[in-house]
C-alpha cells in the first residue's frame, strides 16, 4: 500500500533561528523580482511627454572679428521679457500689440580697432572685451543693464560657455560660443541713475586725465599708504602750492603791493633768452649771482641725501653710479669736518648725477649708463615739467639749460674755481664745447698748471654777440 505526501502539506520542523535567516532571504529575493519587473513594465509603457528623436548635424561656429558672438544675460529681479508675447496672445485681435522690450549692445569701441589690428595674433584679446547689455521694458522708468567688465562678470572664469540653436526644420544644432565667456547679471537701475556710474566707467576705461589719476592715487597714499610716503607726499604739495587758485590770487594780492626794483627786474629779464639759470647780474659775491635756492628748491634736498648716507655708513662709491665729476671728489667730501657743510655738498653732488642721468636716458649716446638709475619722485617730476622731453629726446634748447644748470652746480661744488675736463667726460662733450658753456654763464677762463680754469667773476659780465660788418 502506497503513501502520497503532498508538498504543500509537508511540515518540516526546523529551529526558529534557520526559519528566520530563510524567511529573510526570500524576502530579499522577492522584493528584487517585483522591482524588476515593475522597471520592465515602466520601459516598455510609452510616456505621456514623449518628443520623437531626431538625427541633426551639429555646426561649431567660431569667434569672427566683424561680427560679436551672442549675448546671455539672465534677470535675478524676475522680470520676464517673453510676458508681452503672452499677452499679445491672450488679448484680442483688434486690439493694439505691447511693444517689446529694446535690447542695445555696446561694446567698446577703441578695443575693437585694436582687434582688427592686430589680426589673428589677439585671439585672448578678444574674448575680454568690454559689452554692456541693456534691456528697457516699454513704458518704464526701469532699465536692466549688465556688463562683462565688473561685478559679477569680474569673478574667477571656471568653464566657459556657449549657445545651442537648434534648427528643426534643416536639423542643424549650432553651438556659438557666447561673447566673452560671461553670463551678464542684468540688474535694474533708474534710466537717470546712469549719469551717475559716468564717472566710474570712465575710471574703468582707462579714459580719465592724468591729473585725477594722480589726485586718486595721492588720496589713496595718504589714506593707506606708510608714513615716508604720506611726508613725502606732503612736501609735494607744498612744492605745488602755487598751481591753487587761492594761493595765486594771495600771491597776486602781494606783487601788486609790493615795490618794484627796476634794476633788479633788468638783471632777471634775459633769462629765459640765455637759456641759463636764474641769476642777479648786480650780484656782488658769486654766491649771489646765481643763488643756489633757485637751482635747488627747499623741499628737495630731503631727497638728496643718498650719497651722504653712504658716507654715513663708512661705504663705498660705485664708480658706475655717480659721474666722474663726484667719484673724483669723494675724498675731499670725506674730509670736510663740518656735518652741515659735508651734507650740503653731498646733495649738490647728488643733484649733478641725477641732472647727468636725466640727460644720458633722453640720449641716443648714454642711454645704457642711466638704465638702473634711481630718481627721486619729486626731482623726476621737476625734470620732466623743466625740459619737457619730447618722447625720448630732448631738444637743443633743454639740452642747453641742462647743462648750465650742472655747470652753475660745478662751480658751488669747486668753491667757483673748478677744471671742466671731469665734466666734459660726463656730459661726453667736447671740452671746447663745454667752456663756451661756461662763457655764457658770465665766468672767465685762465690758465694754470697747463690746465684750463674756469672761475666766476662778479658782477656778472656775459659775453656780447658779435656783429657782422657787411663787406663794401
Amino acid at each position: 500500500m502506497g503513501l502520497e505526501l503532498d508538498s504543500s502539506h509537508l511540515l518540516v520542523s526546523e529551529s526558529p533561528q534557520t526559519a528566520t535567516k530563510k524567511s529573510k532571504k526570500k524576502r530579499k529575493r522577492e522584493k528584487e523580482r517585483d522591482d524588476g519587473a515593475a522597471a520592465a513594465q515602466l520601459q516598455n509603457e510609452p510616456t505621456i511627454n514623449e518628443q520623437p528623436r531626431l538625427d541633426v548635424k551639429l555646426e561649431l561656429v567660431n569667434n569672427h572679428v566683424d561680427k560679436t558672438p551672442p549675448v546671455v544675460g539672465y534677470f535675478p529681479s524676475g522680470y520676464n521679457p517673453h510676458k508681452t508675447n503672452d499677452i499679445n496672445d491672450a488679448q484680442e485681435p483688434n486690439l493694439p500689440l505691447a511693444a517689446p522690450p529694446s535690447v542695445k549692445l555696446y561694446r567698446n569701441a577703441q578695443r575693437a580697432k585694436v582687434e582688427k589690428s592686430s589680426g589673428e595674433k589677439n585671439e585672448k584679446g578678444r574674448t575680454s572685451e568690454r559689452l554692456e547689455l541693456v534691456v528697457s521694458p516699454n513704458g518704464s522708468n526701469i532699465e536692466f543693464v549688465g556688463n562683462s567688465y565688473k561685478g559679477e562678470a569680474m569673478a574667477a572664469q571656471l568653464c566657459t560657455y556657449a549657445l545651442g540653436v537648434l534648427d528643426k526644420t534643416t536639423q542643424t544644432l549650432k553651438i556659438m560660443p557666447i561673447a566673452g565667456n560671461k553670463i551678464l547679471r542684468l540688474e535694474p537701475k533708474l534710466r537717470g541713475s546712469l549719469a551717475a556710474d559716468k564717472e566710474h566707467a570712465n575710471f574703468e576705461n582707462g579714459e580719465i586725465t592724468a591729473e585725477q589719476r594722480a589726485a586718486r592715487i595721492r588720496q589713496l597714499n595718504v589714506q593707506y599708504g606708510p608714513k615716508k610716503s604720506i611726508i613725502q607726499d606732503k612736501k609735494m604739495q607744498a612744492l605745488r602750492k602755487g598751481d591753487d587758485p587761492l594761493s595765486q590770487k594771495d600771491l597776486g594780492r602781494k606783487i601788486e603791493n609790493a615795490p618794484i626794483n627796476k634794476d633788479a627786474l633788468e638783471s632777471t629779464s634775459g633769462h629765459s633768452a640765455r637759456n641759463i639759470p636764474p641769476y642777479n647780474s648786480s650780484a656782488i659775491t658769486p654766491q649771489e649771482a646765481y643763488p643756489l635756492d633757485g637751482i635747488i628748491l627747499t623741499g628737495e634736498w630731503d631727497f638728496l641725501e643718498d650719497l651722504y648716507k653712504i658716507l654715513q655708513a663708512g661705504g663705498e662709491v660705485a664708480s658706475n653710479a655717480y659721474p666722474t665729476f663726484v667719484c673724483n671728489r669723494i675724498q675731499k667730501l670725506r674730509e670736510i669736518q663740518d656735518e652741515m657743510e659735508k651734507k650740503r655738498l653731498s646733495c649738490i653732488f647728488s643733484y649733478i648725477t641725477h641732472l647727468i642721468k636725466f640727460k644720458d636716458q633722453h640720449s641716443l649716446d648714454g642711454a645704457a649708463s642711466a638704465r638702473n638709475h634711481q630718481f627721486p619722485s619729486i626731482i623726476r617730476q621737476k625734470f620732466l615739467e623743466m625740459f619737457n622731453p619730447e618722447t625720448r629726446r630732448l631738444s637743443v634748447e633743454k639740452i642747453d639749460l641742462l647743462i648750465s644748470y650742472v655747470l652753475v652746480l660745478t662751480l658751488y661744488a669747486d668753491d667757483f674755481r673748478t677744471f671742466p675736463a671731469d665734466v666734459s667726460n660726463d656730459l661726453r662733450m667736447n671740452p671746447a664745447t663745454v667752456k663756451s658753456h661756461y662763457r655764457n654763464l658770465g665766468c672767465k677762463m685762465e690758465r694754470e698748471k697747463n690746465k684750463y680754469l674756469v672761475t666766476l667773476s662778479v658782477p656778472l659780465e656775459f659775453p656780447q654777440p658779435k656783429r657782422k660788418f657787411r663787406k663794401r
